[in-house]
């Protein structure tokens, strides 16, 4: 009897312990459902959210009385209480009056409305992710005010904030859920071509500016924070389909297909699992620029013709056709003679290729805020790099394993960022080498300078043809035979060309660099908030460069190096909390270099009767360290030598040059072996070589970059409009950058002896040198925005940025800064989420003002564009699905924002999504 009863109590204990069911809807104030809405009990981290219909059903061992939380982005909180098992509640929720209501955390690494935040900053939410025109949420951030994309490739979209920008942007950061989304080897983000798919994505925020304070040094020129969705919170199975047409005027109308889904559930509230997987593929943007650069107007029958989007005719040489021959000088002359290249439509494969699938163990052991995480993400693409070449990236893979430990107060994260190039290649030494594998550049060019001299001179035929007639058969004759795009002779050369990793005759460069990286956080404002809330951090990272000497010096293995920092904030709040200061210093060493302090401080003052009103102030200094490649690279460019100035990299550069007729005359030596030292020791600048006066220049080694940076900000919130303006003063000491030179293969640059005779007998080579300007380098800007809800429930946007630079160029003309960013950019949006029942749209317009780019590829002039977006969607509530048609670029005027980069077209589509 005491053990059966025993026995009952136990089993109503357990049955009361597990059965508090809450049920509810979750609605805006005009009746619609708000999907997607978080619904927590207040206090801890149980909850759910509600699904595409607005409903939801909570179960949890928490016994009433208790309180519910339900937020949503674009919508205030809302907080209800439940006193019984078995509740239904309807919920409303008011929609926000403007985005700076909604919540970021990058600023200050705390939750704060965006309003209070001390620093500029842009988010990107759900709402605006479902609304974007664009073809992707990734295309959609350069609607941001003060945000631009560079497009590199139709899966390689380039971010940057102020400045600076370029598709190797080192000085911008992308963090996904923490982790360092930068390719190791190549140090920079190739866009979302391996990040996140869209219905993974809760939200996004960029900070703009150097952020080194908090962290780090990879945090110079601004930052993008990517935030996924939690499986206990959004929970079920999504699924979208995207699919329609490219437009480009080079390459016509071509397929696009984009296609993801995620499943998500909670087990228990104790233990989740979530997974992700999406796949894009279309047409990437041609390249078709055939303009020589150097030689305005030149086509291919100038004998030095070089093609800016043709291959292989960067090899070339002086033909004394005098000297040859033993004729007077001045009889037939010498000219630069190139070989016939490849356009870039013949060496690469132009369909762009996405792949990203992620997996995630969540584990909460107490059933509260403190969680265990793993998170694996592998992508794989195909795209297009523009650097000092033209790179197809083929089955490139880049992987990321995360493991964390966290609650509200404190994280320890451990991960491991590893790369794979898979197939990729140079397809400018592709070019060069499928020339050289038909016939060697010695055979190519002696039978050019017979053919022309035989031409000249009417040998055989007693005909004397004119000089232009000479080169096109002279040209005619060394091409005979040669291989010809399309078949099957071509194809299995240049196969076998990006399959050889030895820069000498082939193309494939190999890299399978990693870094292991280690971060924690702690934040004592529930210990410390009666005084200030302060919060401590650090950081440790490993470098593992493995490229098997394709890119860095790493031909006898792996070379590894280490960097760490810690950091301290505290933020306090005054005058009835109507004045809040931030200060922040962070400590860094690189194992190359000495430490380096960051420190920043910040003062928001918020103003008016109902605190609708604040001004912001904060100053601070950053650095960056120089990247691997600006320490270890080791790499023939075609057009220059690339070699990092680590000390020990300087001697491990060894490379064999031909030396000229003349050259071999004078050495003894039909070659000449030159140390990567010598470009930073033994070389001539090339502007003094330019300008008929050759100087000796030796270059120093490179050092971190500083940066000093002031912002001032206003913020209000007028009703239902929200205004946004901020400005920028950057300063930057030891700015890194890239110099040219030439080194002579003989003889010691300003010994007025051997190393002339070499200029004069072309027996030099450019070299690209890393290191510092010794010229003050400044930049400055502004932004301003207004958002605002017009005519009724219309959102309205538009914004306007300023940006510029100070570089005396004409006293260090060497020396390149890279700016390549418009002075004047305009943008601006109008849609509506509900135009009637169930129907929406949404357009943006931008413009961009022209400006000058400047890269290791080729400078030029950027025109002025502009570019608009529109998106019109339907929602079949019954099918808890979206439907979406709309255009990016729909005016259909082609546009580039680099030089010698693919031509951006119009991408139309249609789209389906199912429980977004």
């Amino acid at each position: 009897m005491r053990t059966g009863l025993l026995l009952a109590m136990l089993l109503f204990a357990v049955g009361a312990y597990a059965q508090t069911t809450v049920r509810g809807n979750v609605s805006d104030e005009n009746g619609i459902p708000v999907p997607a809405a978080n619904v927590v009990i207040v206090g801890t981290m149980v909850g759910t959210t509600a699904d595409f219909d607005g409903n939801f059903v909570l179960e949890t061992a928490e016994v009433p009385p208790f309180e519910l939380r339900i937020t949503s982005v674009g919508y205030a909180a809302s907080t209800v209480a439940v006193s019984s098992n078995n509740q239904n509640l309807s919920i409303t929720l008011s929609e926000s009056q403007t985005y700076l209501d909604e919540v970021v955390i990058s600023a200050s690494r705390t939750p704060e409305r965006l309003f209070e935040s001390p620093v500029t900053v842009e988010r990107f939410g759900l709402k605006e992710i479902q609304n974007t025109p664009a073809e992707s949420f990734y295309g959609g951030l350069q609607n941001l005010k003060g945000v631009d994309i560079n497009t590199n490739s139709l899966t390689f979209q380039s971010i940057n904030t102020r400045g600076f920008a370029s598709f190797a942007n080192v000085r911008f950061m992308q963090l996904v859920d923490g982790m360092d989304n930068t390719a190791p080897g190549l140090n920079f983000v190739l866009g979302n071509l391996v990040g996140m798919s869209e219905l993974e994505v809760q939200s996004i925020e960029i900070l703009p500016g150097a952020s080194s304070a908090l962290y780090g040094a990879g945090a110079f020129n601004g930052i993008l924070f990517m935030n996924s969705k939690n499986p206990f919170d959004y929970q079920g199975i999504s699924a979208y389909f995207k699919t329609g047409f490219t437009q480009q005027d080079a390459a016509g109308t071509n397929p696009y297909y984009d296609f993801g889904i995620r499943a998500a559930h909670a087990f228990s509230d104790k233990f989740a699992v979530k997974a992700n997987f999406s796949y894009l593929s279309g047409e990437d943007w041609h390249a078709v620029n055939e303009e020589d650069l150097a030689r305005p107007g030149a086509t291919r029958e100038n004998p030095a013709y070089d093609g800016l989007n043709v291959y292989g005719d960067e090899v070339s040489t002086l033909l004394n056709f005098d000297q040859a021959v033993g004729l007077p000088s001045g009889t037939l002359g010498s000219a630069v003679v190139s070989r016939t290249g490849y356009a870039e439509a013949d060496l690469l494969n132009y369909n762009a290729q996405s792949v990203k699938t992620d997996f995630s163990l969540h584990y909460r052991p107490f059933a509260n805020d403190f969680e265990i995480i793993y998170n694996g993400r592998v992508g794989r693409g195909n795209t297009i790099y523009q650097g000092a070449n033209r790179y197809a990236i083929r089955d490139f893979t880049l992987q990321q394993h995360r493991v964390e430990v966290r609650n509200k107060n404190f994280f320890v994260r451990g991960y491991i960022t590893s790369e794979n190039s898979g197939n990729s290649y140079d397809t400018r030494f592709a070019a060069i080498n499928v020339n050289r594998r038909w016939k060697g550049d010695t055979q190519w060019f002696t039978d050019y300078a017979q053919t022309f001299i035989g031409a000249r001179l009417g040998v055989g035929t007693g005909v004397q043809l004119p000089e232009e007639q000479a080169h096109a058969l002279a040209r005619q004759a060394a091409d005979q035979g040669r291989l010809v795009p399309g078949t099957p002779q071509f194809q299995s050369t240049l196969d076998a060309v990006t399959a050889d990793g030895d820069f000498n005759t082939g193309a494939k460069f190999i890299d399978k660099t990693k870094f292991r990286h280690v971060d924690a956080n702690y934040n004592f404002s529930h210990l410390t908030s009666d005084f200030a809330d302060i919060m401590i951090g650090g950081s440790f990272r490993e470098y593992e460069l493995n490229s098997q000497g394709t890119i860095f010096t790493d031909i006898d293995g792996p070379i590894t190096y280490n960097e760490y920092g810690a950091y301290l904030q505290v933020q306090k709040k005054f005058l009835d909390d109507r004045l809040k200061f931030t200060g922040s210093v962070r400590y860094d060493k690189n194992e190359f270099f000495d430490g380096f302090f960051s420190p920043r401080a910040s003062l928001l003052a918020t103003l008016g009767e109902e605190r609708n009103h604040n001004i912001r102030f904060s100053v601070q200094q950053g650095f960056r360290n120089p990247t691997t490649q600006d320490l270890f690279i080791g790499l023939n460019a075609g057009r220059a030598i690339l070699v990092g100035s680590a000390p020990d990299n300087l001697d491990r550069d060894i490379r064999t040059f031909d030396l000229t007729p003349s050259g071999q005359a004078i050495t003894g030596s039909p070659t000449s072996t030159i140390v990567g030292r010598a470009a930073y020791e033994n070389a001539f600048s090339v502007s003094s070589v330019q300008q008929g006066a050759p100087q000796a220049i030796e270059t120093p080694l490179v050092q971190p970059e500083e940066i000093t940076a002031f912002e001032v900000g206003y913020r209000a919130q007028l009703g239902r409009i929200a205004i946004d303006l901020s400005g920028y003063y950057n300063t930057y000491d030891n700015f890194i950058s890239n110099t040219n030179v030439l080194v002579p293969l003989y003889g010691q640059a300003g010994d007025n002896a051997l190393s002339l005779l070499a200029l004069q007998n072309g027996d030099v080579e450019v070299y690209q040198n890393y290191t510092n300007s010794p010229a003050d380098v400044q930049s400055y800007g502004a932004t301003i925005g207004l958002d605002a809800k017009v005519l009724g429930d219309f959102d309205f946007g538009i914004n306007y940025t300023y940006a510029e630079f100070e570089f005396d160029q004409a006293a260090f003309p060497d020396f390149r800064t890279q700016f390549n960013t418009p002075n004047h950019k305009v943008k601006a949006s109008f849609g509506h989420t509900e135009l009637f029942k169930n129907f929406g749209f949404f357009i943006n317009y931008r413009w961009s003002d022209s400006y000058e780019w400047q890269n290791t590829f080729a400078d030029g002039p950027i025109p002025s564009f502009s570019v608009l977006d529109a998106q019109v969607n339907y929602t079949v509530p019954s099918l808890k699905s979206i439907f979406k048609l709309g255009g990016s670029n729909i005016l259909g005027e082609d546009f580039f924002s680099a030089v010698g980069t693919g031509i951006v077209g119009s991408i139309f589509y249609v789209s389906w999504t199912v429980n977004p």
